[in-house]
């Protein structure tokens, strides 16, 4: 042991002691006879961080893994806080996607939660997460897990947990719960008796109260009708969107629509992509060149847990084209709302939410219906936040975020690819019959609220130098902001982390409601803004670039768009440097 730090060879005689299963004994056997210190030193110097988000990690043994001795005691911590927190018969919702090892995750976090006296229905297959979401709302749960890494590479696993809104897990309750986790230290503290409580199945009776509610969300029905011919192709990336969306495609009546046949089946492996993720052009490859085979109008594309979209339009020059997370929402929140008004259901308590770091598109349009878009941290807990203290008071119309995730309707509360992917289809219909394609309603779209262009910049700064470099950068952005961006002056800087809003023309300062994060945004006199964040799971710091440039009818759009491409670089430089 002498090659391992003192705190991995603590926790390897601690493994060691505990009642593993005989294969998991001799795994360690193997590979201590291996000698692969620095693997065990990686597993083992520290244990996997159940964090605000859950678990997430690569699979294997040692408390530094997704195993099942860390989900189980996970899930024993969560299990102790749910039975402070309610009395009575306490109700759980339990998922998976197709990671490997996901459905036996799954079912171990069913027995334990049953060995705890609770009431647990778990789904029998592999299903999306936003589907969970909306199961623990229907059901009346007190919480819910999802067994996914989401869109990570395939060596990963997660574990995200739920609270009884169908919303990702806040506070108070996030620390508390991370509180309760830590207290397990060994599996001898895990209940494993199943029988103690009930484990249901759930299949298709709850897949049709889902879709059931999907179907519902249809603005325009009449126009799927009549452009129900409409080509679409679909790849669920070897996920979990195989299992609804295309039924839920033809039952809301598109008869066009082709699945990719080699990315239909669920594998843990994801055997044709390098990444399961709907944002890397790689990942949908397939999915175009089968769209331009078959002469479709759209592809559709779904991450491994199905809450997470992409899509690809046809250009008129012929060729499919992808439109990015920031592009999509956009679209989405015009087409909402512009069908809600011409079909006279448009309310003035009706309103929308966005990221800070989501386009000001979103906002734009909102506003122009004379609507509130409400701003929220990243991350779709806080959509969902919004959403729950406005229930009953005003009505969530749709929220979105730039990395591909957004909701439509207010019985989901967390990002849902499935509405998303069937309300795109309709918009692609109302698109050919008002704007004669989905790239004309694009440009449209510009033409009507100006051009927004943005782009991400994501700096890797490794190790502990790395996270002092990341805090100087910061610290400099604060005590000297940068005066313009691309040729355009700067008026505002928020900062999350002290609250603070400072207008730079008049030194006039005001409150920031929002939770304290470590952001920075600067917005220039014309519109444009560039925030500076660094993340809170990886050592990067991530710039997101937005550029607002006037753009009206008769303007080339190609060569504008390539014009605010330039400026972008120019706002790159200005803030970071070439």
């Amino acid at each position: 042991m002498n090659q391992l730090s003192a705190e991995a060879a603590l926790k390897w005689e601690q493994w060691g002691k505990m009642e593993l299963a005989h294969e998991d004994q001799t795994s360690l056997k193997e590979m201590a006879a291996a000698g692969d210190w620095k693997s065990i030193e990686d597993a083992f110097y520290t244990d996997l961080e159940f964090g605000t988000g859950g678990l997430r990690g690569i699979m294997g043994l040692g408390p530094n893994r997704m195993n099942r001795y860390t989900v189980g005691m996970a899930t024993q911590g969560l299990a102790n806080y749910l039975s402070s927190q309610f009395s009575g018969t306490i109700k759980v919702a339990i998922a998976h996607d197709s990671r490997n090892q996901s459905s036996s995750f799954a079912r171990l976090t069913a027995e334990i939660f049953a060995a705890n006296g609770f009431h647990v229905y778990l789904f029998e297959h592999l299903r999306p997460t936003p589907q969970l979401s909306f199961t623990i709302r229907n059901l009346g749960c007190q919480s819910g897990v999802v067994i996914t890494a989401s869109h990570n590479p395939k060596e990963y696993n997660g574990y995200k947990a739920y609270w009884n809104d169908g919303a990702q897990i806040v506070a108070p309750h996030d620390k508390n719960i991370i509180a309760e986790v830590r207290k397990m230290t060994d599996w001898s503290q895990v209940k494993t008796d199943p029988t103690q409580g009930t484990i249901e199945f759930l299949g298709q009776d709850m897949d049709r109260i889902y879709l059931n509610y999907l179907k519902s969300l249809s603005i325009r029905p009449e126009l799927i009708e009549k452009h129900k011919n409409l080509g679409i192709v679909f790849t669920s990336i070897h996920g979990t969107g195989i299992t609804l969306l295309p039924q839920l495609l033809l039952e809301m009546g598109f008869e066009n629509v082709s699945v990719v046949q080699e990315q239909a089946v669920a594998d843990g492996n994801f055997p044709t992509v390098i990444y399961p993720n709907p944002e890397e052009a790689e990942a949908m490859a397939m999915a175009m060149k089968q769209a331009e085979a078959e002469h479709a109008e759209l592809v559709l594309a779904t991450d491994p847990d199905s809450d997470r979209v992409g899509i690809a339009i046809r250009h008129p020059k012929g060729h499919m084209q992808l439109l990015n997370g920031n592009q999509t929402a956009a679209l989405l929140t015009w087409y909402v709302l512009q069908s809600k008004k011409e079909a006279g259901t448009l309310l003035k308590t009706d309103y929308t939410v966005k990221t800070i770091v989501t386009s000001e598109l979103l906002k734009t349009i909102t506003e122009h219906y004379g609507l509130h878009c409400f701003d929220t941290l990243t991350g779709f807990k806080y959509i969902a936040g919004i959403m729950r203290e406005k229930e009953g008071k005003e009505q969530f119309l749709c929220g979105g975020e730039e990395s591909y995730g957004f909701l439509i309707g207010d019985q989901v509360r967390d990002k849902d690819a499935i509405g998303s992917a069937a309300m795109i289809a309709e918009m692609a219909t109302y698109a050919k019959e008002k704007h004669g394609s989905m790239y004309h309603m694009l440009v449209a779209m510009y033409e009507t609220f100006g051009l927004y262009r943005e782009t991400l910049i994501s700096l890797t700064k490794k190790g502990k130098d790395g996270v002092a470099e990341i805090q100087a950068m910061m610290d400099n952005y604060r005590q000297n902001p940068p005066l313009s961006l691309g040729g355009q002056s700067v008026a505002v800087v928020k900062d999350y982390k002290s609250s603070v809003e400072t207008h730079l023309k008049d030194g006039k300062t005001f409150p920031i409601s929002l939770e304290k994060s470590n952001v920075l945004q600067f917005f220039t006199e014309e519109g444009s803004v560039a925030s500076a964040r660094p993340s809170g799971t990886e050592p990067k710091i991530k710039f997101y670039l937005g550029l607002k440039m006037p753009f009206q009818k008769g303007i080339d759009f190609e060569a504008a768009w390539n014009a605010a491409g330039e400026v972008l670089k120019q706002m790159q430089a200005d803030l970071v440097g070439e």
